[in-house]
């Protein structure tokens, strides 16, 4: 199969798709061609020639890797422009977080191809394995930058997270325990701040108070316990997530006049269409804005802030289900793997994930239809 990799072109996006290691396994093992658009690892130090000397071929634009490969394998959501250059008989494997995104969702549908999102691959435990490592990293970095707004020369009221001797820390609140839930308490409690994280799982609670012990607080997850934290916190971070669909609006309009003027919400959950009713994308470009003077960080692309980390990480995950489907093709890979299955978004016009049709008010065609067809 011919496998290509395009250079990001969302805003501040330095991640690839396959980093050499990747592509020098699935040339010389597996006997697949990769087409590496020019300089699309430039940015986070994989230059051209590491590419060429793993077995890639380098293209000199998108439009040659988008016209010539059977399967293009890219981080992020594809963007307009590259929307239409997508054809019915190829496979696009990236993240995709259609459930807030109808427009995307309908350039898709009408390409006619077979799209699987990173993001609902499951595993045999039922964890997201491609979505892991993304959402380690967003989480870790949720409390760098919390951090960085709480600092006066951002607008902040000037708390530093860990606070000194004889001087308090600042109170983070961490909406969620998952992975990314999990890491942002990792990171916190390193630092030294005052850490409650809320879930909806007891069992999750109990993991958490297993792993951190008395350093955490853990608080069961109702409206009215949101409510009664928001007003003691300095940083919000809102990790929670329903794979596949919509986030849930944990913290509403209204409850943001009862925070202290110059507190942080983070919305790592921003990709899903985030878990504060006033959460709305921003970029690495202009990253916060202020709305009832509460500062929100919704950047929609967090890892790729951290880009050489992040692409290392993704395609210690991705590898070997790029490898299934250009082995195997798309429709055997599918039907051999029900984890890999659980990753097709939209095939053939249709939306084929049930949390994305769910969200999106669309007919469903269920997979198992598909893989008959």
């Amino acid at each position: 199969m011919r496998i290509g990799v395009p250079r990001e072109i969302k805003d501040h996006e330095d991640r690839v798709g396959m980093v050499p290691g990747a592509v020098h396994e699935l040339v010389a093992h597996h006997g697949h061609e990769v087409i590496v658009e020019h300089d699309a690892g430039r940015n986070i130090g994989l230059l051209d020639e590491d590419y060429v000397a793993a077995g890639a071929r380098i293209a000199p634009d998108a439009e040659t890797v988008w016209a010539q490969a059977d399967m293009i394998v890219k981080v992020k959501e594809p963007q307009p422009a590259e929307r239409a250059r997508l054809r019915a008989d190829q496979i696009l494997f990236t993240y995709l977080h259609l459930a807030p995104d109808a427009a995307q969702t309908r350039d898709l549908m009408d390409t006619g191809a077979t799209c699987i999102a990173y993001e609902t691959v499951t595993s045999p435990s039922g964890a997201l394995p491609l979505l892991m490592p993304m959402s380690e990293v967003a989480g870790r970095m949720a409390v760098q930058v919390g951090a960085h707004c709480l600092e006066n020369a951002q607008g902040g009221p000037g708390i530093l997270l860990g606070g000194v001797a004889g001087v308090p820390p600042a109170h983070v609140v961490i909406l969620g325990g998952g992975v990314s839930g999990t890491n942002a308490t990792l990171m916190a409690v390193g630092l030294g701040a005052d850490v409650t994280v809320v879930d909806r799982s007891p069992d999750v609670l109990r993991r958490i108070i297993a792993t951190f012990g008395t350093r955490v607080k853990t608080a069961y997850s109702t409206r009215d316990t949101v409510a009664k934290l928001l007003p003691q916190a300095d940083l919000v971070i809102g990790t929670v997530l329903i794979p596949g669909a919509a986030a849930p609006k944990l913290v509403t309009r209204a409850m943001l006049g009862t925070m202290r003027p110059g507190s942080v919400i983070v919305d790592v959950a921003i990709d899903q269409g985030g878990c504060t009713e006033t959460s709305r994308a921003t970029t690495h470009t202009n990253p916060t804005y202020v709305l009832d003077g509460i500062t929100h960080y919704c950047v929609a692309n967090m890892p790729g802030g951290v880009a050489r980390t992040s692409t290392f990480a993704l395609n210690n995950a991705t590898l070997p289900y790029i490898a299934a489907l250009a082995d195997k093709g798309w429709r055997k890979a599918l039907a051999d793997d029900p984890h890999l299955r659980a990753g097709l978004n939209v095939q053939g016009g249709g939306v084929t994930h049930s949390a994305v049709a769910r969200a999106l008010g669309l007919a469903l065609r269920p997979v198992d239809d598909v893989l008959a067809g």
